[in-house]
Order: structure tokens, then sequence, then C-alpha cells
């Protein structure tokens, strides 16, 4: 069975920085997309950032600039770093990758707040 296993959320005050990971299991990672998503209380779930197996990315506008999407396929893991933190990044963020099935890590609360 895959699995995706999100780690590094927490509490952090504005302008400060997370990192993110998502460890696979039992699957090729190395061909697969990945991409983070959050869901804020209220609203819907949206893409944060996406990296394809070539290391390609692309970055929600909210956060160009401020956040980092990146991969180790010799650890099977993908990284989310975000930097200047706003209260308005507070979310669940989860761990997603592409492919038939797809499939979603359980998530990891992210809080910005002083």
């Amino acid at each position: 069975q895959v699995q995706l296993v999100e780690s590094g959320g927490g509490l952090v005050q504005p302008g400060g920085s997370l990192r993110l990971s998502c460890a696979a299991f039992k699957m090729i990672f190395r061909i697969y997309s990945m991409g983070w998503y959050r869901q804020a209380p209220g609203k819907q779930r949206e893409l944060v950032a996406h990296i394809t197996s070539f290391s390609s990315t692309n970055y929600a506008d909210s956060v160009k600039g401020r956040f980092t999407i990146s991969r180790d396929n010799a650890k099977n893991t993908v990284y989310l770093q975000m930097n200047s933190l706003k209260p308005e990044d507070t979310a669940v963020y989860y761990c997603h990758s592409d492919g038939a099935p797809d499939y979603w890590g359980q998530g990891t609360q992210v809080t910005v707040s002083s």
C-alpha cells in the first residue's frame, strides 16, 4: 500500500520559516510528479507547489518567491521550504502524488501566528 507521510508542520511567528517533508513508501517515487496542497478552515483545498519527475516546478501566485519545492529521489522525499510566512499561510498542508491512482498524505498543520 502506497503511503505518503508528511512532517515538519507547527506553530511559527509571522516572517518565520518551516520546512515540510513528505516521505513516500511503496511507490516508484522518481517517476511521479508531486505536489503540496493546503486547506484552510472554510476554504477549498488549493495547489501550493508542484514538481515534475524532471524537477520542473510551479507555484501558486500567493507563495511565489517565498516557498520552494524540491525532491530527493534517493530518499523518496519531497520538501516544501516555506519562508517569510504570513498568517494567511495557516492551513493543513497535504502531500500528493500524481498518477492513476493518485495518493494523498494525512496532512500536517501549519499555523502562522504571533
